[in-house]
C-alpha cells in the first residue's frame, strides 16, 4: 500500500552557494520508515534553488557558482532592483537550475550516485531562512 508523509525542512543559509542538504534529507526518510518510492523536493523561493550535484570535489561547485556569475551578473542594471542588486540574477539563477525534483528512493535512502549529493543552492548575498518541502510517496516499514 502506497502512503505518503510530508515535511517542510527550515535551513539557514549563510549567504550564496551549495548548501549540502544530503543528509537532512536522508534522516527524515529514515525516521519516516520509509522503503522504497518517490521523494519530491521542493523550495518556496524564487531567489533560491536545488541541485543535484558532484559531492565529492568542492572545485565542482566553485566552477558552476562562477558560471551562474557570468550568466546573471550582479554588476549590471536590471529593471527589477528594489530588493537590491542580488536580487534579480538570484530570480535568474533559480529559473536556470531548479525548484523542483523527484528522487526514487530505495532501502529508505533517496537513489544518489556514488558523487551525486541533494545541494540547496542560495542565490542572495545575505543570510536566508529557506523551506524546503519534503514530499515522499511510496513505502513505509510497519
Amino acid at each position: 500500500m502506497l502512503e505518503q508523509r510530508l515535511h517542510t525542512l527550515t535551513r539557514r543559509t549563510p549567504g550564496p552557494g551549495f548548501h549540502d542538504i544530503s543528509s537532512e534529507v536522508d534522516a527524515w526518510l529514515s525516521g519516516e520508515g520509509a522503503l522504497s518510492g518517490l521523494l519530491t523536493v521542493f523550495i518556496r523561493h524564487t531567489s533560491a534553488s536545488l541541485t543535484i550535484q558532484e559531492s565529492a570535489s568542492p572545485p565542482v561547485r566553485r566552477d558552476l557558482a562562477e558560471v551562474l556569475d557570468r550568466l546573471a551578473p550582479r554588476d549590471r542594471r536590471y529593471h527589477h532592483s528594489i530588493e537590491g542588486p542580488d536580487d534579480m540574477p538570484a530570480h535568474i539563477r533559480s529559473m536556470l537550475t531548479d525548484v523542483s525534483l523527484s528522487i526514487p528512493v530505495l532501502d529508505g535512502r533517496m537513489c544518489l550516485g556514488t558523487w551525486q549529493g541533494l545541494y540547496l543552492v542560495e542565490h542572495r548575498d545575505r543570510p536566508h531562512d529557506r523551506q524546503v518541502v519534503l514530499h515522499f510517496l511510496g513505502s513505509l516499514a510497519r
